[in-house]
């Protein structure tokens, strides 16, 4: 890399897996500015913990991307401003097509006007829809079954037709279930609403929630719970780093499952995360959810192989011991 550090722009950098990324980036020696409309991020972390410049707005505005684009020399952009509630996505559709097509459409056509080439995206397995085979290839047919899933493959037939207009070059990350937090404590998962399995478990283990519901206990899986592909959250990271540096010596553009390749059933998680806090954790048994697949698992061997990319921490137990040291650490447990 040259002296001055490449300035890399983040949206929702402020957000979990941005957050993450972020610290990823500078670790790499990347300078970093973090665009976030604070809807879901945190400020207190980018303030205390990455100390980065925080541009509060939205990527809808194209205005102040203009603006942002003239006034910085950014390299590339690292897009994770989605809305990723799916329950929601069904209920509230709009929402989603707007802020998640919509504002990142509005990106790219700011990009393109100031030339700059290198996207990476935060795309999901929620692309593929039902799968087919397991573990789940790139090749997989991509038909969502829910509007989250649809506005993010929009985008990344978007992001095909705008690398034949404009050159545009990106990396589609289709993520499974990310999860755990910083090795170190500094950043971890903290949604409102919480939706994500292992924080509801661990909350329930500090005393902030009475139980954890088991949505379905008679899925043809050894103990009857959905399987899902739980993937470290710095693992994540440091795969973004990969695909942007990727980008960045000339690759062309490619999608990568994310994941571990291997899965773990909601008892699993909750007898492991018994182990791990040492407290009991109440569970009540309720009826499937419409649309759960029962086994959700990827196959990462092309990110493995082209982004010579390695999970570092693959184990259960490792990924909920880090989530664990934050929430305790964020409820003032620790």
């Amino acid at each position: 890399m040259t002296q001055t550090p490449s300035t890399i722009l983040v949206t929702g950098g402020a957000g979990y897996i941005g957050s993450h990324a972020v610290l990823a980036l500078q670790q790499a020696g990347y300078s970093v500015i973090i665009l976030d409309n604070l809807v879901y991020g945190h400020r207190d972390l980018v303030e205390t913990v990455l100390q980065v410049e925080l541009i509060v707005g939205d990527t809808t505005d194209r205005t102040l991307l203009d603006h942002l684009f003239a006034q910085q020399d950014i390299a590339a952009v690292m897009h994770f401003a989605g809305y990723a509630y799916v329950g929601e996505s069904v209920q509230n559709p709009g929402k989603y097509y707007r802020n998640n097509v919509v504002g990142t459409l509005t990106l790219l056509e700011a990009m393109a006007a100031a030339s700059i080439q290198n996207f990476v995206f935060s795309s999901t397995c929620a692309t593929y829809g039902m799968p087919k085979t397991v573990p789940i290839p790139e090749a997989h047919p991509q038909s969502p079954i829910n509007p989250y899933g649809a506005s993010k493959l929009m985008v990344e037939h978007i992001l095909a037709d705008f690398e034949v207009a404009h050159g545009l070059r990106s990396v589609c990350f289709r993520y499974f279930n990310a999860a755990g937090a910083d090795p170190a404590g500094r950043l971890g998962e903290d949604h409102n609403p919480e939706t994500h399995l292992i924080p509801l478990v661990l909350l329930t283990a500090l005393g902030q929630r009475d139980c954890i519901s088991i949505f379905g206990t008679d899925y043809p899986t050894p103990d009857g719970t959905c399987i899902r592909d739980y993937i470290h959250v710095a693992d994540l990271a440091a795969a973004h780093v990969a695909g942007l540096e990727y980008l960045m010596q000339g690759g062309r553009s490619e999608a990568f499952n994310l994941g571990n390749g291997s899965g773990f059933s909601v008892r699993e998680v909750i007898e492991a995360a018994q182990e791990i806090t040492g407290q009991p954790i109440s569970v009540v048994e309720q009826d499937r959810r419409p649309g759960d697949p029962p086994v959700l698992v990827g196959s990462s061997d092309k990110a493995r192989q082209i982004l010579h990319w390695q999970p570092q921490y693959s184990d259960l137990n490792t990924i909920l011991k880090h989530a664990w040291q934050w929430h305790q650490l964020r409820h003032n447990h620790g």
